[in-house]
């Protein structure tokens, strides 16, 4: 199995979000949880943006000790001399800088050139590597790029000391097979590719960044960029629960992280709240509909066999197991299985009986909680003959 590095963003491109802003003690608490969930690289901030960005990339460097500590810069001589600052007490560090590569960028947002902006890029990272060893450098926008415009900067900054080399996809643009077919361009035309570690950051614009993500995995990368519960700019970032889960299930890949998948509801519930950022009901992995069963047919699927329906157990992601949602659509299978599960257990005759009325009470009313079926059934036993009649 290849080890896939998981490089979590959540408390810089996640933390980009409009209100989802965190002090700095609240940043060393997620920064810990992220440490035990066993995330590989941690990017703390982006030190040149704030003086409490730079003190939290310090304070979490001092207070985690396993992942590398990332901080972001611009390819800018200050901004890599700030990052490299705030990195001094990390055990582990590295300077995440870079530039954009396509001809968006290089025209309309430097109002540049391709040799120009390679001098820059080329500069950057031997500054950087003058004062941190480990080099990251991402190539922004490369999901429209020229491919063999990125060819030749990657190719460039590797000779120059780059050791893990980031290709965005910014604005969330790629198809998969592009993205992936990307990933592949660069390790058919880079000459000393292998000497650096592949990254893809997704974004999820079009919905589609863990799919891209996945894609440029199959397609030689080895390190994913990602945040918890996908939070980031606009539409958000790859998901991280996604793709590790995506990982998990699917062996067939051949690859593998070292995240302990049991710890991702706890994870996402902190990350939700911390940050004010709901979790939408249907959203994979961590919604709260992701292992909830309402129709009839998949809920009896399901209580015959979980696999039926479900190609995760809700235990390997921290969940202790699935729900039966009674609604005007559930199955007596469900309704047996809901009352077994309070203590109640029913005859074939009773089953029947508290089903049609069950129904009448479905029909309007979209919350089923335990007490209507504990009162539904009471009223069965001691009224059963007037109950029979209905």
């Amino acid at each position: 199995m290849d080890k896939v590095y998981v490089f979590d963003t959540t408390l810089r491109d996640g933390e980009q979000v409009p209100g989802c802003q965190l002090n700095t003690a609240e940043k060393v608490v997620i920064a810990k949880e992220l440490e035990r969930l066993g995330v590989d690289i941690v990017e703390a901030g982006f030190p040149i943006s704030s003086p409490a960005d730079f003190m939290s990339v310090q304070e979490i460097s001092k207070a985690i000790t396993e992942p590398v500590i990332c901080a972001l810069s611009r390819s800018v001589r200050k901004d890599i001399e700030t990052a490299a600052e705030s990195l001094k007490y990390a055990k582990r560090k590295r300077i995440h800088t870079g530039i954009g590569v396509s001809d968006f960028h290089i025209q309309h947002k430097f109002r540049s050139t391709h040799d120009k902006i390679l001098e820059q890029a080329i500069e950057a990272v031997k500054f950087a590597k003058s004062l941190v060893e480990d080099i990251e450098f991402f190539c922004e926008d490369a999901g429209r790029a020229n491919l063999p415009f990125l060819a030749r900067m990657v190719e460039a900054v590797i000779a120059n000391g780059a050791t893990v080399i980031n290709i965005p996809d910014t604005t969330g643009y790629c198809l998969p097979q592009d993205y992936g077919g990307k990933i592949r361009y660069l390790f058919e035309n880079v000459k000393n590719i292998h000497k650096a570690i592949i990254s893809v950051h997704c974004h999820n614009d079009l919905g589609l960044a863990t799919a891209n993500a996945l894609s440029g995995l199959q397609n030689g990368a080895r390190q994913v960029e990602c945040t918890i519960n996908g939070i980031g700019e606009r539409a958000g970032n790859t998901s991280l629960e996604e793709v590790v889960m995506a990982i998990k299930t699917h062996q067939e890949l051949g690859l593998e992280t070292a995240i302990k998948t049991q710890r991702i509801s706890t994870m996402s519930k902190m990350v939700s709240s911390m940050m004010n950022m709901p979790i939408q009901a249907n959203k994979a992995i961590v919604g709260a509909n992701a292992f909830s069963h309402s129709s009839g047919i998949h809920q009896d699927g399901v209580l015959k066999k979980r696999e039926n329906y479900e190609i995760i157990d809700p235990v390997d992601v921290g969940i202790p197991n699935n729900k039966i949602v009674l609604t005007a659509r559930s199955g007596r299978a469900a309704l047996k299985h809901t009352f077994a599960t309070l203590g109640f257990d029913l005859s074939n005759d009773e089953l029947e009986i508290a089903y049609q009325q069950f129904l009448i009470i479905a029909d309007g009313n979209k919350n089923i909680t335990d007490q209507v079926l504990i009162d539904l059934i009471t009223n069965l036993r001691v009224n059963r003959e007037e109950f029979t009649k209905v």
